[in-house]
């Protein structure tokens, strides 16, 4: 007898701090050191060719090529084992397709530097027996569990292990091991079906809930500032490449790695919160590069209100929105709810009441007073209040019948509709609600419209799939397809 039980596979990472000899620490520095030659170089030459006009070859066969003329230029790459090298290659491909690829709009490969946080990777070869993993050609690494990791489990099969280093070389390394694994679980149904809120991300309040909860920021860095200055100063002041200097170089490296726990950890425990508690969580597609750009201008037309912009900016990258909406989507996955982001346009300007736009609307940075019916609201409560009304399919989805869906309506100077990014046959659980009329794709895996005939069917056929999972009984508005396609995915029985 079949099972009717659904399985999705069940990606999961485990890091622990790794305990090298110093032989093996030496032997460490120089397998990174030799995958960021090969980074380098290969990088360096594309530039050259970009720069003369010349064609791009960006294809993993074309870096193959290029590795075996490097092996033959430096001896010493033959000493390390080859899987960190191609797997360099791997990424400095997926670093070239992501910079051309519109829908990230991430930014070109650039140069890796001796002291920055780098790694290797092994995808074979490798052993894992209690506390210590064996690599090809370093032999048995230990790594250490903390009393809350020690009774953690490594469940699932181990597709690749990551060296870590970070802290680079200036007296504060500290190296991780990190586990890719894979394993089948079945299909997870959030606890709290049918829970929709919307976050308003800002920086006086980290984050504002569409039910009133608030959550505030770690301000990490702005805790820390004064003393990072007084360190940065007394930095200046010693002579380069001296002790005291790589002293001051070391108490610096420390400093940040305390302020990215601190902000790590304030980030870990509200996201656990958001999403435990709610099956869909609703927030803006954010395009922080661009928030955060500076405004120094030109010589010819120099910026205005520098200084200002700049402690903005300073400001927003120490709440790490993005980092927020990553763990957002991973932990909502496994739990099995839902992420959406929505077009993050008018948000704070709109009135969640009568929906009237008005830059008028916000005098102040707290408040919020609707100039057309008089609503009065907290801002940042009323912005997540519109961010969730804009995702109003994602109830119907949850099998949430106690409010009612909301499409948001035609207004000047946005395009006339908005649909749901939709792939078919794709397991994730991160949506995009998007303009209609805005190109917002992928060469590699097209956005499809909800609304296009030849994916409706594949599209409804997942809504109802999600409600028999969660055992709820909805069914689907008649406006998302016509007749014809209604009446052979629906029964007639709603």
């Amino acid at each position: 007898m079949m099972s009717d039980t659904t399985f999705v596979i069940h990606r999961q990472g485990y890091v622990f701090r790794l305990r090298p000899t110093a032989a093996q620490d030496s032997v460490l520095r120089q397998f990174i050191g030799c995958s960021r030659l090969v980074w380098n170089a290969i990088l360096a030459e594309n530039q050259f060719r970009y720069d003369a006009g010349d064609p791009l070859p960006i294809g993993r066969k074309s870096f193959c090529n290029r590795l075996l003329e490097l092996k033959a230029r430096f001896p010493f790459l033959r000493d390390v084992h080859s899987q960190p090298l191609q797997q360099t290659l791997n990424d400095l491909v997926e670093a070239y397709q992501r910079a051309f690829e519109p829908e990230l709009a991430a930014k070109s490969p650039t140069f890796k530097r001796k002291n920055d946080a780098q790694g290797i990777r092994f995808p074979q070869g490798f052993r894992l027996e209690n506390k210590r993993v064996y690599l090809p050609k370093i032999g048995w690494l230990g790594f250490r569990c903390s009393k809350r990791t020690v009774k953690r489990k490594i469940d699932g099969k181990v597709k690749s292990v990551t060296i870590r280093l970070d802290g680079g070389d200036v007296g504060a390394a500290r190296w991780f091991v990190s586990f890719a694994t894979e394993r089948d679980v079945e299909v997870p149904v959030h606890p709290m079906m049918g829970e929709v809120v919307g976050i308003d991300f800002g920086v006086k309040r980290w984050a504002a809930l569409a039910d009133g909860a608030v959550f505030d920021g770690a301000n990490a860095f702005k805790r820390y500032e004064r003393r990072f200055a007084l360190l940065q100063q007394r930095l200046a002041r010693k002579t380069k490449f001296s002790r005291n200097w790589l002293k001051a170089k070391r108490a610096i490296a420390r400093l940040h790695t305390k302020i990215a726990n601190v902000r790590k950890d304030q980030i870990h425990q509200a996201t656990s919160t958001i999403s435990k508690n709610h099956a869909v969580v609703v927030v803006e597609d954010l395009r922080i590069s661009n928030m955060t750009k500076s405004a120094a201008g030109t010589i010819e037309q120099p910026g205005t209100n520098v200084a200002a912009k700049s402690g903005l900016n300073r400001r927003i990258a120490d709440q790490a929105w993005g980092e927020a909406a990553r763990q957002l989507g991973y932990k909502l996955a496994w739990l099995g709810g839902l992420l959406v982001r929505v077009d993050a346009r008018n948000t704070s300007r709109e009135c969640s009441t009568c929906h009237h736009i008005s830059a008028d609307n916000r005098q102040t940075q707290a408040d919020f007073v609707c100039m057309r019916c008089g609503h009065a609201a907290n801002a940042d409560t009323n912005a997540a209040v519109n961010i969730e009304r804009r995702a109003g399919w994602a109830r119907i989805v949850c099998g949430d019948r106690s409010r009612k869906l909301r499409v948001p309506r035609e207004r000047p100077g946005l395009p006339k509709a908005e649909s749901l990014a939709f792939r078919p046959g794709s397991t994730s659980s991160v949506a995009k609600v998007v303009p209609r009329m805005r190109r917002h794709c992928s060469r590699r895996e097209p956005t499809i419209t909800a609304r296009d005939d030849e994916t409706a069917t594949d599209f409804c056929r997942c809504i109802l799939d999600r409600q028999r999972q969660a055992g709820v009984q909805v069914g689907l508005p008649r406006c998302w397809i016509r007749p014809p396609l209604y009446e052979a995915i629906c029964p007639i029985e709603t």
